[in-house]
């Protein structure tokens, strides 16, 4: 049985104050999938994830996710649905531990404290470096520690769907490898992940499906593999 469409956009136009960014974009993510959402800077990848957010009003056009339509809804709204954004520039607490830190993800749930415990333990597991420096504040960690926090962080969501805004942005070469192999290991695990980067070829090579925006239109889009191998992405996007 093919997946269902978890979340589909129709039409997607909006911007800033007069200025225009996205000219009708046509988009859909299914259950289970990594879908990748490529582009250079300005051509509208961060104006697509925060509308969907509900971070701005769409101008037209509609979001629906999980059968529901959430344009209009308020971006708490929005992650209380379990559609949650893990923003660039990771957005921690710098003055809060490692530990608070994880305890505000879950803020939506209403968690008791013995659920609090597990789902928190499920997070360590997974980054056992959170364990190591739950107490440490969050400001104080490298760049790689911080980006494991902060999807940490948006893992305490329970996500059906987790937006991922440049996650490898900063990061060392060897980071960015192990980075990529963790969001393919929490897609296995079960959550669909719309990812958002300008490393394009590492992004095509864990994901499903992907899109290519060019000032705010959809130039191309396809199975991940076969927009690795095409000679329009190569050259322009993958720099092949």
């Amino acid at each position: 049985m093919a997946p269902s469409t978890l979340l589909r956009l129709n039409n997607l136009r909006t911007g800033y104050g007069a200025h225009s960014v996205l000219e009708g974009i046509d988009l859909e993510v299914r259950t289970g999938e990594i879908v990748a959402l490529l582009g250079s800077n300005g051509s509208g990848k961060t104006t697509t994830i925060n509308a969907i957010s509900g971070v701005i009003p769409l101008w037209d056009g509609s979001v629906e996710y999980n059968d529901q339509r959430v344009d209009g809804l308020h971006p708490s709204a929005i992650v209380k649905l379990r559609l949650v954004q893990c923003a660039e520039g990771r957005q921690l607490f710098p003055q809060l531990t490692v530990l608070e830190n994880l305890k505000l993800g879950s803020y939506a749930r209403g968690l008791s404290s013995r659920d609090m415990r597990t789902e928190i333990d499920r997070i360590y597991e997974l980054f056992p470096v959170l364990l190591e420096r739950k107490s440490q504040l969050a400001g104080t960690l490298s760049g790689g520690q911080q980006q494991m926090l902060a999807i940490g962080r948006a893992l305490m969501a329970a996500p059906l769907l987790l937006i991922m805004d440049e996650p490898s942005l900063g990061l060392a070469p060897l980071l960015v490898g192990q980075l990529f192999a963790l969001i393919d290991r929490i897609n296995r695990m079960g959550t669909t992940i719309l990812l958002v980067e300008q490393n394009a070829v590492a992004s095509l090579k864990i994901a499903h499906r992907a899109y290519v925006l060019e000032s705010g239109k959809i130039a191309l889009s396809g199975a991940a593999k076969d927009l690795l191998n095409d000679p329009r992405v190569r050259d322009v996007y993958l720099g092949l």
